[in-house]
């Protein structure tokens, strides 16, 4: 179980694009303890999982992947990162993530009102809106995104969210940092389970 914490940890750590020289400033673990924690070099004490859990606002059971206790919910813990609110669904800290994020109003939207400042990272991601408004930049094209639609890409392509509305705008996200596409299956009518785009 603890061979386990090195790479949940890393996996939070960049989920929350946190470095380690921040990390080290809010917990008061030395930078280099922590990157021996993540690569597995140093073992994972009591003393030094507390404030990482703290840091991160997530159970230290959690950060040791202790075992389910067989109750399915989440008790998610939100945070704020870039000005906007994510809602965690999902427990486990790395493969998919699923978000439930909320981007107040105004949210990251440049002069012209739409998305400022495009980025890259590794991964796919897929949404879909369940309120408000979602304008996006996706390479060159400009898209608006209402509640109801969803929308999927390759998040190696220059992409941007911004909320132009006077209200927030919430959608639910599914995220794979690896690059793995979301693959929904559905039953048709009356057939066999047939695999989604």
């Amino acid at each position: 179980m603890l061979s386990g914490v090195g790479p949940r940890l890393r996996a939070l750590r960049r989920e929350r694009e946190i470095t380690l020289a921040a990390l080290s400033e809010r917990t008061g673990i030395s930078v280099s303890t922590l990157s021996r924690l993540e690569s597995g070099r140093r073992r994972p004490t009591l003393e030094l999982l507390l404030p990482l859990a703290t840091a991160y606002h997530v159970p230290l059971d959690e950060l040791v992947g202790a075992p389910a206790t067989g109750d399915p919910r989440i008790h998610p813990r939100p945070f704020t990162r870039f000005g906007q609110t994510f809602v965690p669904l999902t427990r486990y800290l790395g493969g998919l993530h699923a978000y439930k994020q909320i981007l107040p109003p105004g949210y990251n939207c440049g002069a012209d009102g739409r998305p400022a400042e495009p980025r890259t990272h590794e991964g796919f991601e897929w949404l879909y809106v369940l309120s408000g408004r979602v304008a996006m930049t996706l390479g060159d094209r400009q898209l608006t995104l209402v509640a109801g639609e969803a929308a999927e890409f390759d998040t190696r392509v220059p992409h941007a969210l911004a909320n132009p509305g006077a209200q927030p705008a919430e959608f639910l996200s599914l995220f794979g940092a690896q690059g793995e596409r979301i693959h929904v299956r559905a039953r048709p009518g009356g057939g066999a389970p047939a695999d989604g785009p």
